[in-house]
């Protein structure tokens, strides 16, 4: 079975699109056969698909059908047991599961499973993108949104990860606009107190190029 990772954010809108390609771009050239699924989508175009599945996509080596990268892909691009509930769908974390499975069984070396939002984001009533990263016993990579209030979202996260007994794969800074005021020592201070290997710094970079972002990392931890 492939080595496998779950993608998850200190919150929403911090970059896990982008850290999840420049990872997947970093393993292509460093020769990995590479593949990942967005297992639930909220928001998207007209033809039904969603911008960061095909984000994720032109960054993986493998050729798979959208269906099978964005299973569960839907319109409204809110909160995703709101979207689920407002088109009279439910959704489960087993269910999610056996379609990560559907890849992670195919002939790749790494796939990741990029969740949405943070590590609580409900599936459910009584579940959350945790439970499907617990269904699918997996190490789990966090993408640290480098903005005001990361240190206190970083270690929250950290905690909740560890806490439900997955271990903490790697970390990633991730610049998802200006760069904040006292960058350095905030990196500095999360380098210090997260418990898992720093995987690098992804810039804001204009015009984007998940190529380059690649090349900032060091995925060994990962990979070996």
């Amino acid at each position: 079975m492939s080595k496998t990772f779950f993608v998850t954010g200190t919150d929403t809108e911090v970059g896990k699109t982008a850290v999840s390609c420049a990872i997947l771009e970093a393993a292509a050239a460093a020769g990995l056969n590479t593949a990942a699924v967005k297992p639930v989508a909220a928001g998207c175009d007209d033809q039904g698909q969603n911008e960061d599945a095909l984000a994720l996509m032109a960054s993986m080596t493998a050729q798979l059908p959208y269906a099978q990268v964005n299973p569960v892909a839907l319109a409204p691009a809110i909160a995703p047991h709101i979207a689920v509930a407002q088109v009279g769908r439910t959704m489960k974390a087993s269910q999610l599961a056996g379609f990560c499975r559907g890849v992670m069984t195919g002939p790749h070396d790494l796939v990741l499973i990029e969740g949405a939002g943070g590590w609580r984001v409900p599936l459910s009533p009584r579940e959350t993108l945790a439970d499907l990263a617990r269904e699918l016993q997996v190490g789990v990579i966090l993408v640290v949104g480098m903005r005001l209030g990361c240190i206190n979202h970083a270690l929250l996260t950290a905690e909740a990860v560890l806490g439900d007994g997955l271990p903490l794969a790697g970390w990633v800074a991730n610049q998802p606009g200006e760069r904040m005021t006292c960058h350095e020592e905030n990196l500095d201070t999360l380098m210090h107190l997260l418990p898992a290997p720093f995987l690098g710094e992804v810039a804001h970079i204009s015009p984007w190029s998940p190529v380059e972002a690649g090349q900032s990392l060091d995925i060994q931890a990962i990979i070996t």
